[in-house]
């Protein structure tokens, strides 16, 4: 068991750490660079809630199906090649994160948890969404395991600090340069790059940006947010009112430094 996914971690640490060196898309950031302790407590204890809410999710996924989806179905979508399967998952379950994600921007009270960007709320429903089609249509536990291996490792790639464009097909799947746009606080890419995976979404509804031979210099909100664990866990719930009970001054001053600092952020 390996409930704070610590060997992805260290992993993750081993492979991106050194091609954030040789291929930073911003070179000047810093491994451990101010707060990183603060980010450690956030990847930790985020993860083991997100981890325990999905699982939650999955298993009332699993048993809903069981009542609503027929199992000839089930069975005859398990029975397709997995090079139809492959791509029919990636596809259903984008879909489902492309609007989830989107509706959290659109929506003021949802918004709340998803200017948060780590809040567990947020990553639970939104992921929560996609994996429905995953688990309930009866595509076959390989097609499923190779779907969360690519998508997991993409998401790392996505949110880490390296200078790779896809070329030709940065029009179709979500890049680091796609999705650095979508975290930062340019006015111009304000509810862009939705898609996790396939940015051939963006472009289909009309939310698609990357502009040629620019990368964003910025990223962040352009309101103040607490930085630390427990008021940004509550933000959500109360609003500025978390400024004044945590008397967090310091927050906004780290706010300010962050969005100076061009450090992506996680989602």
């Amino acid at each position: 068991m390996d409930p704070f996914g610590l060997k992805v971690i260290f992993i993750t640490f081993l492979v991106f750490v050194p091609l954030e060196r040789l291929f930073g898309m911003h070179p000047q950031q810093k491994v451990f660079r101010r707060d990183w302790g603060n980010d450690v407590i956030f990847l930790l204890l985020n993860g083991m809630l997100i981890k325990l809410g999905l699982l939650a999710v999955i298993v009332g996924i699993i048993f809903s199906a069981a009542w609503i989806v027929p199992a000839s179905f089930q069975a005859m979508v398990g029975g397709l090649p997995y090079w139809v399967q492959i791509p029919a998952v990636i596809v259903l379950s984008d879909l489902g994160f492309y609007w989830t994600h989107r509706m959290f921007h659109a929506v003021p009270w949802l918004w709340r948890l998803a200017a948060t960007r780590v809040h567990p709320v947020d990553q639970i429903l939104t992921k929560g969404v996609s994996l429905i089609p995953v688990f309930a249509l009866g595509f076959s536990e390989w097609v499923i395991g190779v779907y969360a291996l690519l998508y997991q490792w993409q998401s790392i790639l996505i949110h880490s600090n390296v200078r790779v464009g896809f070329g030709p097909l940065r029009f179709l799947f979500v890049s680091p340069e796609f999705h650095h746009w979508h975290h930062s606080d340019h006015r111009e890419a304000r509810d862009r790059n939705f898609a996790g995976q396939l940015s051939f979404l963006d472009a289909l509804f009309g939310s698609f940006h990357l502009p040629r031979g620019q990368k964003p210099t910025t990223y962040g909100l352009d309101q103040p947010m607490p930085q630390r664990y427990l008021p940004q866990l509550l933000y959500p719930f109360m609003g500025d009112r978390i400024f004044r009970i945590f008397q967090s001054k310091s927050d906004t001053a780290a706010l300010a430094a962050t969005m100076r600092a061009p450090e992506p952020a996680a989602e």
